[in-house]
C-alpha cells in the first residue's frame, strides 16, 4: 500500500505541469523520500498551514530540475494516525502567488 495519495485536482495539475517540466515526477519522488523521514519537514522550505490532532497541512518548496532548481509549491496533508500523505495542490510560484485556501478547506471538510 502506498503512503502517498493524490486528489483529483492534484493529478490534473501534475499531468499538465509534467508536460511543461519533464523532471517533475522525479522531483516529487525525491520529496517523498524526504517527507517519509520527516513528515512535516524541517527548515525554511516547509510551513505548516493547518494543524489538528489528526491531520497537518504542509506547504513546501519543491526544487524542480527543469526549472534549474527554481521552486514549485506542493501542498500536502499528513495524517498522523494512518501515516499517509495526500497531495492536495501543485503550482509554479511564477504562475500563481498563493495556495488555494478554498481547496484546502474543502479537503478538510471531506475528512
Amino acid at each position: 500500500m502506498s503512503r502517498f495519495k493524490n486528489t483529483l485536482e492534484f493529478e490534473k495539475e501534475l499531468s499538465r505541469l509534467s508536460r511543461k517540466y519533464p523532471s517533475l515526477p522525479e522531483d516529487l519522488k525525491k520529496l517523498e523520500r524526504l517527507v517519509v523521514l520527516n513528515p512535516v519537514g524541517m527548515g525554511t522550505n516547509f510551513v505548516t498551514i493547518h494543524h489538528s490532532p489528526t491531520v497537518k497541512i504542509v506547504k513546501t518548496r519543491l526544487a524542480c530540475k527543469s526549472l534549474r532548481s527554481r521552486a514549485m509549491r506542493v501542498i500536502y496533508a499528513y495524517h498522523d494516525t494512518t501515516v499517509t500523505f495526500v497531495y492536495i495542490e501543485l503550482y509554479f510560484k511564477g504562475d500563481k502567488e498563493n495556495e488555494d485556501r478554498e481547496r484546502i478547506s474543502e479537503y478538510l471538510k471531506s475528512l
